[in-house]
């Protein structure tokens, strides 16, 4: 029964256990897809672009129609209040209960003003009158800031600086993107290329056995010298080495990819790659043109000059003639009556007054002229403007880095591509020469030291092959993430 316990505790704990192992089977595609969702900055990012909609999102409402009311339920005060006349001090007591309700109906306009609408209820019950007063009030009303007429509208420009803000960090989303694919592909290619070492370490480890092999015979049957055969062991534990420490090498490097990517150091990943690959030439005035057209980095310094000059213009409105226009009409409804008066009969003969009083209005202008500043606003503006200008060097000297840097790297990418389609050619002449080395020396017809240098050389070609292989690829990467176009792909990247 014990027994049985234990295997049902086993059995249930073995799934969730802390040492299970989530195998994967990665391309570097799938890799990148998983680097997109678990990447550190990347989530980082996300949050500051969902809060940059946010913001977005309040700056567009405050276009639109805003309803508030504000409520007093109840208030209540007592207290002792006095009056001078003729006959001297008198103190009286003061017991008062009022409640109110007020609705305001309010709609920006486009130009930084308001037209509103506010109606409200406002009831007193003085206890020492014993008298119930009741007004009902209705305010139609018009506000408009004169300097935003001319100079800087804040409505406007709030929502110029949060639609610029979104833009702004949904571009810095798309580059970080485009940098995690370029180090993923970086380590993926570090991982594929220790993976290659590993297996021309084996490949040259048993060639290495078979020479040894035949050079050990050869000895015994007394056709090489005893130092020759010697020599072939020294050789055989070199390769031996070299392997052992490309598996470390790659253990390493494993490692290093799984972290890159998010994943748990105990998991398995099955590496699928290979040595396809498809010849591209790239257009440089094409590739510049996607360049300029696309690069984060530009459009991050154009839309930082954009709120450059938003600033400009707000510095420079404090210095110029501002002020309000307002106008407004009111209803007003009044009721005075007993404290017993029902609330219902307060609020007819106060709607009943209200229709029958005229109605108070008024229109007023408010200028504020700026006199004497000591030239301090005109300092501000010239502070601003230098800021400006430096947005503008900035944006000069970002094209001339783009041109430069894909002007360089589409000339890497075809360098890479001729040394890897002649070290194709070349690790097939290295296969064939070792392998007639290989009869010539059971052939007695060269020495150990002749085939150690041909392994060493075929060892080499293939070491070249993987590296030029790499280089192009890593190369095709760097287009991608300067100019935002996928060549191997023929397709633009989304942003």
């Amino acid at each position: 029964m014990r027994f049985l316990y234990k295997y049902l505790i086993i059995l249930f704990l073995t799934p969730f256990g802390l040492n299970a192992q989530t195998i994967h089977t990665l391309d570097l595609e799938s890799s990148i897809n998983i680097a997109k969702e678990k990447s550190y900055s990347i989530r980082m990012l996300s949050e500051s672009l969902k809060g940059a909609e946010h913001n977005l999102h309040a700056a567009t409402s405050s276009f639109k129609t805003h309803i508030t009311m504000d409520m007093e339920l109840p208030n209540y005060s007592e207290r002792i209040t006095s009056y001078q006349d003729t006959i001297g001090l008198t103190y009286f007591s003061d017991k008062q209960l009022s409640y109110s309700g007020n609705l305001r109906i309010n709609q920006p306009l486009p130009t930084d003003g308001s037209l509103f609408i506010q109606s409200g209820l406002f009831n007193t019950d003085d206890y020492d009158q014993d008298e119930k007063i009741l007004q009902l009030t209705t305010r139609l009303g018009f506000t408009q800031p004169i300097q935003s007429l001319y100079m800087y509208n804040e409505i406007k420009s709030e929502y110029e600086k949060a639609k610029t803000n979104y833009e702004l960090t949904g571009k810095r989303l798309k580059r970080n993107e485009l940098d995690i694919i370029f180090q993923v592909s970086r380590t993926f290619y570090d991982l594929h290329a220790s993976k290659e070492r590993m297996k021309i370490a084996k490949k040259s480890l048993d060639r290495q056995k078979d020479a040894y092999q035949i050079a050990e015979n050869k000895f015994k049957a007394g056709l090489i010298r005893e130092v020759e055969a010697l020599q072939m062991e020294v050789d055989l534990g070199e390769a031996r080495n070299t392997y052992d420490l490309s598996l470390v090498s790659y253990e390493s490097q494993l490692n290093l990819f799984k972290q890159t990517l998010g994943l748990s150091l105990k998991d398995s990943i099955v590496l699928v790659s290979d040595f396809a690959y498809t010849p591209i030439q790239v257009d440089i005035d094409q590739a510049v043109k996607m360049g300029l057209d696309n690069r984060m980095e530009l459009k991050e310094k154009q839309l930082e000059l954009k709120l450059a000059e938003l600033d400009i213009k707000r510095v420079k409105s404090y210095g110029a003639l501002s002020g309000n226009i307002n106008a407004y009409y009111d209803f007003i409804g009044i009721d005075r009556n007993h404290i017993d008066a029902s609330l219902k009969s307060a609020i007819k003969n106060s709607w009943n007054d209200l229709k029958d009083r005229p109605g108070n209005f008024g229109v007023s202008l408010q200028l504020r002229i700026p006199i004497l500043d000591w030239g301090e606003n005109k300092a501000r503006v010239k502070a601003a403007q230098t800021r400006i200008n430096q947005n503008l060097i900035e944006i000069e000297e970002e094209t001339m880095d783009i041109e430069r840097e894909i002007i360089s790297t589409v000339n890497n990418l075809h360098s890479s591509l001729r040394r890897l389609q002649l070290l194709e050619q070349n690790v097939k002449v290295a296969e064939k020469s070792f392998a007639i080395s290989q009869s010539r020396f059971a052939n007695g017809d060269i020495d150990t030291q002749a085939l150690a240098l041909d392994r060493e050389r075929l060892d080499n070609s293939h070491v070249s092959h993987l590296e030029a292989y790499i280089s192009y690829k890593m190369n095709l990467a760097d287009l991608m993430r300067k100019t935002f176009f996928d060549f191997e792909k023929g397709m633009a990247v989304s942003q």
